[in-house]
Parts: structure tokens; sequence; C-alpha cells
């Protein structure tokens, strides 16, 4: 019986490794395409948007652009610069520009491969839109500090920015934040040796292992996509000085950013009050 029964599942156990390998060789070649999703646009039709929320073009040195610049406040204490997620574009994140108006200058960022900005989607490449950005504020006459803010895979990009300009950036808000994108990977497919086929990391834990400023974590009580869990063991493994919100009934794409939310006031008075 012994004998029966192992050569009758040999060839199931052979088609479940062909099938495991041919499932791991596809989301190989093709992991950019479950990571990032950006939404693409005519510039003309991205400036008549723009307008309608108060934003102007953010050029970068040539002629291209770099992203969005909100309105100044009558008096602005600071500079924040708004990393989104990875779906979209970055006028989808207008919010930040209204939920932060009063007392920061805001700067939406676009990735490349997003909105009409030229480029191919991927760490590295949003990184150094990232650091391109800084280089940008840094060079600028002002005498007004620079903070970081993250969100989802965007809080990725921010650590990394932050730990690379520690003196220059005085604080970071993430929003839906992870440990690193490997852990994420592994809540959606935990069958998947998903860390020897992740060219992408954005680790989070490793970033703020080299920043010791302020840092706010803001979290979904309900994430479906990168797990409320993971966000709450970045939040314990900062040694730093930080806070932490957790809308409860919010998932991931539903958290409260209207004008009502309390967050906008609390999180500027946790960033500006550490300084």
């Amino acid at each position: 019986m012994i004998g029966f029964w192992s050569l009758t599942r040999a060839p199931r156990r052979t088609a479940a490794t062909v099938l495991m390998l041919g499932t791991l060789l596809l989301m190989t070649a093709c992991q950019s395409m479950f990571l990032y999703h950006p939404s693409t646009e005519r510039e003309e039709v991205l400036l008549r948007t723009a307008a309608r929320y108060g934003l102007e073009p953010w050029p970068e040195a040539g002629s291209g652009r770099m992203g969005w610049q909100g309105p100044a406040a009558d008096r602005p204490e600071a500079r924040i610069l708004v990393m989104h997620g990875n779906a979209g574009h970055s006028l989808h994140r207008q919010y930040y520009a209204r939920g932060f108006d009063s007392r920061f200058v805001v700067y939406l960022l676009e990735y490349p491969g997003y909105g009409s900005r030229e480029g191919r989607p991927g760490e590295e490449a949003f990184i150094a839109a990232a650091a391109e950005a800084v280089e940008r504020l840094l060079s600028e006459d002002s005498d007004q500090p620079i903070y970081v803010l993250g969100e989802s895979i965007g809080s990725g990009v921010a650590t990394q920015v932050a730990a690379r300009y520690h003196d220059a950036v005085s604080g970071i808000l993430l929003v839906t934040p992870f440990t690193n994108i490997a852990a994420v990977a592994r809540v959606h497919y935990p069958r998947f040796l998903v860390n020897a086929i992740l060219r992408d990391r954005f680790d989070n834990e490793a970033a703020l292992a080299e920043y010791d400023g302020p840092v706010g974590f803001l979290l979904a009580g309900r994430d479906e996509v990168v797990s409320t869990e993971l966000g709450r063991a970045l939040y314990e493994s900062y040694d730093g000085p930080k806070r932490l919100w957790v809308q409860d009934e919010a998932g991931h794409n539903t958290l409260d950013f209207s004008a009502r939310s309390t967050w906008w006031e609390e999180a500027s008075e946790f960033l500006l009050g550490v300084r």
C-alpha cells in the first residue's frame, strides 16, 4: 500500500511543484504590474484639474514638472513633501494640500511613470525623484523646515529620503505604512518565497533605524491591503519621538481626510512641536 500511494501521489506533487515554480517565475517577471498601478493623463488635463484645486505646477530643473505646489498659508511655518501610494497620481491626493495649508506649504511629488511624468515606476526611480525634490527645497532661499509624508508604498520612499537627508528632514508622517514590502506580500501570498523574488524592498524598518526625528503614524484599523499589524509593528520598532493615530473603522482607502478630521491639526502640532 505504501508503494501504491507513493506512486499515485508523485505525479500530483510534480504537477504542484511545476505550477508553483511557474507562478513564481510569472510573479518575478511581472512584479511591477502587481506593485504599481499608475494613472496617466495629458498635461493639459492635469493643469486644468490642478487649477480647480488651487494647485500650481512645481517645475523641475528643465522643461518637466516634478509635481504640484499648494497655495502658501499667510504665515507658513514649514514645508511638507508628500509621496503618494502606488495607484493613481499625485492630484488624487489634493486633500493633503487642503488639510495642511494653514501651517505648511504643501508639495505633491509626482513619480516617474505617473500623471504625465516620463519614466518607469520602481523603488529606485521613486527615491531618486524624492531626493531631487528635497534637493530642490534645500536650494530655495527659505528658513522653513522640511517635513516628508509617505502614504502606503510612499512610506517606503519617505523613510528612505529622510534617512538620506536626516539632518535636513525635520520630521515624517507615515500614512498606512508597513515594515517592508516583503512582509506585505507574505500577507497576501503566504505560500510563496517572496523574499527571493522581490526586487523592490521599501524597507521602512531599516530606514527608520537611520533616523531619529519625530515620526507620526496614521493607521487604518481595518486595513485590508498592508495590514494594520504591520503598521503597528513599525510604530513599535521606532525608538525616536513618535505618535500613533488609528482610525478604527477605516480601510486602507477609506481614511477620513475630510476638513472635519482632527488629525490634520494634531499631526501638525506634533511635528512642529517637537522641533
